[in-house]
């Protein structure tokens, strides 16, 4: 049995372990930035698929991402609309971040806020961590930390009191091209730039 309480998934997460807790999507698979290459084992995913940097707060996110004032005034317009939220933004990395969370073209990040309870409580005090859907590369994500715990023993996941199901759809992913959105993946947010100027 993997299921711990949030004391010991916090620790575990802390000390570089995998964790698994709800989100307001879909169940994430975590680990800390600098631990991010055990996601990528544990999935068998393929390194061109980048992790997304969860946090607390867009402010715990400012560091990892790299923008003119302006760039910023616009990242930060659309986060006060849509965080927390099911909305992933895709912007410039900052040098903070481990080149092992984007392998393959680390000059970008995708960051996220999830309005989530739970998942704010963890974050909050592990800092921002690598995060991505619990399932295997190319499967549906899975729903509940019972079905986590089967495919991912090895993974520290949150014993669940009347675990709330979350909506189930991954969130929406929108990339910032250095003038305006593209989105990347139509999710939990519905996005269109069409009508911006």
């Amino acid at each position: 049995m993997t299921q711990v309480s949030l004391t010991n998934l916090i620790a575990g997460a802390r000390a570089g372990l995998l964790v698994s807790f709800p989100t307001d999507t879909v169940p994430a698979l975590a680990a800390i930035p600098e631990k991010a290459g055990l996601i990528f084992t544990a999935k068998q995913r393929s390194q061109d698929k980048p992790l997304i940097l969860m946090a607390a707060s867009a402010e715990d996110l400012w560091l990892y991402v790299k923008g003119s004032k302006n760039e910023y005034k616009v990242w930060q317009e659309l986060v006060e609309k849509h965080w927390p939220g099911g909305l992933t933004l895709v912007l410039p990395a900052s040098e903070r971040l481990p080149k092992v969370m984007n392998p393959i073209d680390p000059t970008t990040i995708g960051i996220r806020v999830p309005n989530s309870a739970i998942a704010q409580t963890i974050l909050a005090q592990t800092g921002p961590l690598a995060t991505t859907s619990a399932n295997f590369s190319g499967q549906p994500p899975l729903q509940t930390m019972a079905e986590i715990e089967t495919q991912f023993p090895q993974v520290l996941t949150l014993e669940c009191q009347g675990e709330k199901a979350a909506m189930g759809i991954p969130s929406t992913v929108a990339k910032w091209t250095g003038i305006n959105w593209q989105i990347l993946r139509q999710g939990a947010i519905k996005l269109d730039f069409s009508s911006d100027k």
